[in-house]
């Protein structure tokens, strides 16, 4: 059992952050998104194969894009790898994610780094880089729930 402030209670509370970031993706839900994320206009996210989004605003009009164009999505992550630095923080992990979208699917494989930073208690995440694999990870990962 960690104790609270441990490292290994950060660094669970980090995987928790990055855990509510996956459910709201899987559950297309703009509302949890904007919950995720830091509303700054530093932030910035790289979606695999989209330009870089600097600032909230930009951010959010993307996965409001995303999430009007899917009907459904199914994410599993694996080697989640996690570290902690004072006020920062980010999570390296494989993600295997089935879309579904008016005419068809797709299946990516993607590694994705996610980076947080902590304001008034809670992580919020401030950047996240999405780069496409050319063949699916090994191992089976975990489903987001």
């Amino acid at each position: 059992m960690s104790l609270p402030g441990s490292p290994e209670a950060v660094e669970q509370e980090v995987l928790d952050a990055n855990h509510d970031f996956y459910r709201a993706l899987q559950a297309l839900d703009l509302g949890q998104m904007e919950a995720v994320w830091l509303h700054e206009d530093w932030v910035k996210c790289l979606h695999p194969g989209w330009d870089l989004m600097i600032g909230w605003e930009e951010v959010r009009e993307s996965w409001e894009n995303i999430f009007r164009s899917t009907s459904q999505m199914r994410v599993t992550i694996s080697r989640p790898l996690t570290d902690v630095v004072g006020e920062a923080a980010w999570v390296s992990c494989l993600e295997n994610v089935t879309s579904l979208f008016e005419g068809g699917f797709s299946i990516a494989h993607v590694e994705a780094t996610n980076i947080f930073v902590r304001r008034d208690g809670r992580w919020k995440m401030v950047y996240r880089h999405a780069a496409p694999l050319p063949e699916a990870p090994s191992g089976a990962g975990t489903t987001v729930q």
